[in-house]
């Protein structure tokens, strides 16, 4: 009986690993096929973006940013800049305004974004050349949003979960009210996330993520 039972377990945990491996191939198709689709097909507004934040203000029209991805590994995030050049240099200054609990800086009127920013922040056109980290394999298009070293560093051990996936584009944080929601709660929709992922769920996230495009009122 003892024996049976063990065979079964191993082929129940063979099942599993048969099944997550096929998952995660399934994962890295779509993250290929979409990226290259949604880079080819938003170039005009890729360009046009582009175009607009120079225009506007002096420096960088693509902003880079250490980020820590999957593992704890390290990699440059791309945005197209939404803020003064200097943003970082003056984030010191407004620290004692942080409206996010934790370890992260969300302000509501943050005074570093230009004009173009707020509405490339608002529809999160800021974050498509993020598509070029996830062709890349550094990001997927669905799972927890990238952060920082020095704020992975405060993570308590419950929440350092969400490093054993790839950082996304999208989850549920992003759809579910974002700068509204508390850090704590943030940290655990995507530990949910990383529990209940499978390729429906990435799916239902990618389609719900469209609706942000069209303009949301949680983001900053």
């Amino acid at each position: 009986m003892q024996q049976l039972n063990a065979e079964m377990e191993e082929t129940l945990f063979k099942e599993q690993i048969k099944s997550r491996k096929l998952y995660c191939f399934t994962k890295r198709m779509i993250d290929i096929f979409g990226s290259v689709i949604g880079l080819v097909v938003l170039s005009p507004i890729l360009l046009i973006i582009g175009i607009i934040v120079k225009i506007e203000s002096d420096g960088p029209l693509i902003f880079s940013q250490e980020r820590v991805g999957l593992n704890g590994k390290r990699f440059k995030m791309y945005k197209f800049r939404s803020m003064v050049v200097n943003a970082e240099e003056l984030k010191s200054k407004l620290h004692k305004q942080n409206e996010m609990k934790g370890p992260m800086f969300k302000m509501k009127e943050d005074p570093r974004v230009t004009k173009v920013g707020k509405f490339i922040r608002r529809t999160s056109l800021d974050e498509l050349p993020q598509l070029v980290n996830v062709l890349k394999g550094e990001m997927s298009l669905v799972g927890p949003r990238p952060s920082l070293p020095k704020e992975v560093e405060q993570f308590e051990d419950w929440m350092m979960t969400r490093l054993s996936v790839k950082p996304g584009l999208t989850c549920y944080w992003q759809v579910s009210g974002r700068s509204d929601i508390g850090f704590e709660d943030w940290m655990k929709l995507d530990v949910k996330y990383v529990r209940e992922r499978n390729i429906f769920v990435d799916i239902k996230l990618i389609l719900k993520t469209f609706g942000v495009f069209f303009g949301d009122e949680h983001a900053r």
